[in-house]
């Protein structure tokens, strides 16, 4: 069975650097976390997308 895949995108320029598996799978909320973007050179706020 495979494992399903969520990526985290730069909420400046979209662009989605970040995969993780979702550890949580009835959570209401996105997971939010600062990461640093490469295109952006920067921490930015990284949101969870599908």
């Amino acid at each position: 069975m495979a494992q399903k895949k969520t990526a985290l995108a730069c909420s400046v320029c979209g662009n989605r650097n970040y995969h993780m598996t979702p550890t949580q799978m009835g959570q209401s909320k996105r997971l939010e976390l600062m990461k640093f973007c490469k295109h952006c050179n920067r921490h930015t706020l990284h949101k969870e997308t599908k």
